[in-house]
């Protein structure tokens, strides 16, 4: 199941990240050596995070390879160390969609974002380039815990896409 999309404002946010450059057989490394190295250092540094973690699609070629932030709100920054970096996320209006469902199908409900947006004339933030196209910010937000909730088909995931000012 998933929502209508629809157009929210969303305040500039700090976040923590580990960048990774994939393929798209290779999705899921974000999330299995991103997410607990970027929590264990946030736990070193007592940092809390203030919302899910998410992934940012920063560069797309889906024929080739991906640029992919796995990263988590905070509400202060702390200091870089090894692969975390901090940053913060930009303020401003996004096209938003939740999906209810096994985050495999998220590729076909990213399509159907996608669609909406260009049937809206609602040009995304981003910039066409040789390597693919780049993004000023396009979160995939995981809101369901795996450890509360093991049944994949009842995760929930919000898709926020920055449009353009």
């Amino acid at each position: 199941m998933l929502t209508l999309p629809q157009i929210i404002d969303r305040a500039e946010q700090p976040y923590a990240f580990i960048t990774f450059t994939v393929r798209m057989d290779q999705m899921q490394q974000p999330a299995d050596e991103g997410f607990p190295a970027l929590f264990g250092h946030l736990a070193e540094q007592g940092i809390e995070a203030v919302g899910a973690p998410f992934y940012n699609y920063r560069r797309i070629n889906m024929s080739d390879t991906l640029d992919v932030e796995a990263g988590v709100a905070m509400s202060r920054e702390g200091t870089a160390a090894g692969r975390v970096r901090y940053g913060t996320l930009p303020g401003g209006r996004f096209m938003e969609m939740i999906w209810h469902g096994h985050p495999d199908q998220l590729e076909a409900v990213t399509g159907l974002l996608i669609g909406w947006v260009r049937l809206t004339n609602q040009p995304l933030d981003m910039v066409e380039k040789p390597d693919g196209d780049h993004f000023r910010c396009r979160l995939e937000i995981y809101e369901t815990d795996p450890d509360d909730e093991p049944d994949m088909n009842k995760w929930v995931t919000r898709l926020n896409f920055k449009l353009a000012d």
